[in-house]
C-alpha cells in the first residue's frame, strides 16, 4: 500500500485526511496550492462537519507546527479570510 503523504503531516489524522481525500486533495503540494481556507471550505462543501480546528490544523500542517502554536494574529487572519469566502 502506498504511504499517505497527508497522514504524515503534523496535525492531520485519519479522519481529516479522509475528508481531504474526498475533496481531491491528496498531496502536500495540493494542500499548499489551495491554502488552509480553500481546503477547509472544500471539506465543508462536501458536507463534512469540520470545526474551525481543522482550519488551524491545516495551517499548522503547512507550517509544520502544532495548530495551537499558530500566532493568534494569523489565526484571526484565517478567520477573516474564511468569513469573506463564506459570504454569499
Amino acid at each position: 500500500m502506498q504511504e499517505d503523504e497527508l497522514l504524515g503531516l503534523r496535525n492531520l489524522g485519519k479522519t481529516s485526511t479522509q475528508w481531504l481525500h474526498a475533496t481531491g486533495i491528496h498531496s502536500l503540494e495540493e494542500l499548499r496550492r489551495r491554502g488552509p481556507v480553500g481546503c477547509y471550505c472544500a471539506v465543508r462543501a462536501r458536507g463534512f462537519r469540520a470545526s474551525k480546528a481543522l482550519l488551524f490544523a491545516i495551517a499548522g500542517a503547512l507550517q509544520d507546527v502544532h495548530w495551537n502554536q499558530l500566532d493568534p494574529a494569523y489565526k484571526a487572519e484565517l478567520l477573516d479570510q474564511l468569513r469573506r469566502e463564506e459570504k454569499p
